[in-house]
């Protein structure tokens, strides 16, 4: 148990105006070197601390303090790691997912958001934030007619000083607009390609309008990007032709049609990012 939530209970329960100053006294969840203490008050049969996180329970429930209205439950986590979570409150058949109501902490995605956990001696990776010195790159609108899908719309990240008598590399996004609205992919590879940590490339950042079945190891969504999207791309930009100079990624069911593309199309990419 965290040590100020044992002093908090020491004497036995705490009176509710003990508990609502405790609650405004503190930041959540608690940190300390190794563990963190997610707190939650109210009256609900039970709730489970919900983070979908290789290694960690899916589900860790909470105990109630004493018979006052707090839960706590605690959990390991490395120095310098970053989790988004959920609670799972519990009353009687009633089961819903929230957001930790004391950790204004949120992080957003295509399905909503997440409550943000960072442990002990996190710190947001440099080459995620806006670099005002990086050379910045620009986002080309583009579409296909493709006979596959109808017509398609799509993004090119173009990097900083782009020439037309030069080659690149090409990376093919799943999910890439929203991987540039939410996880900043823009900046990145602005701060990355300045950094020299990869070199300037071109990235074509696709979409689904229905990813659940065209992802789903889809064979017409591989002929897609074989058939339709490689040609387009190489017809409009300098690139490398050359397996080795083409990725592709994703992330969950952007990560399956990725590997299925892969796997449809031997010797067509050979990186792979799976998330």
């Amino acid at each position: 148990m965290n040590p100020a939530l044992r002093k908090l209970f020491r004497d036995g329960d705490p009176e509710p105006g003990a508990l609502d100053a405790f609650l405004a006294e503190h930041s959540f969840p608690l940190v300390d070197e190794h563990d963190i203490t997610f707190v939650y008050r109210g009256s609900v049969d039970a709730i489970n601390l919900r983070c979908w996180i290789a290694g960690l329970d899916t589900a860790q429930p909470f105990q109630r303090q004493g018979e006052t209205d707090l839960w706590a439950v605690t959990i390991e986590l490395p120095k310098g790691s970053r989790i988004e979570y959920k609670f799972e409150t519990i009353s009687g058949d009633h089961r819903e997912l929230i957001l930790d109501p004391h950790n204004p902490l949120k992080a957003h995605d295509p399905f909503g958001a997440n409550s943000v956990c960072q442990a002990a001696g996190y710190e947001r990776p440099e080459w995620t934030e806006h670099d005002p010195e990086a050379r910045m790159g620009h986002l080309d609108n583009a579409y296909i007619d493709s006979k596959v899908f109808g017509q398609r719309e799509f993004q090119v990240y173009v990097p900083a000083r782009f020439r037309d008598n030069r080659r690149y590399p090409l990376l093919v996004v799943h999910d890439g607009v929203d991987y540039v609205n939410f996880a900043a992919l823009k900046t990145v590879l602005d701060n990355l390609i300045t950094a020299l940590e990869i070199p300037p490339l071109i990235a074509a950042l696709i979409q689904s309008p229905d990813r659940l079945v065209e992802y789903g190891a889809n064979d017409r969504h591989a002929e897609f990007l074989a058939d339709e999207l490689l040609p387009f791309l190489s017809g409009n930009y300098p690139l490398i032709d050359d397996p080795r100079s083409r990725g592709i990624m994703g992330a969950s069911f952007g990560g399956v049609a990725s590997l299925h593309a892969a796997w449809r199309n031997p010797g067509l990419f050979d990186r792979l990012l799976l998330q």
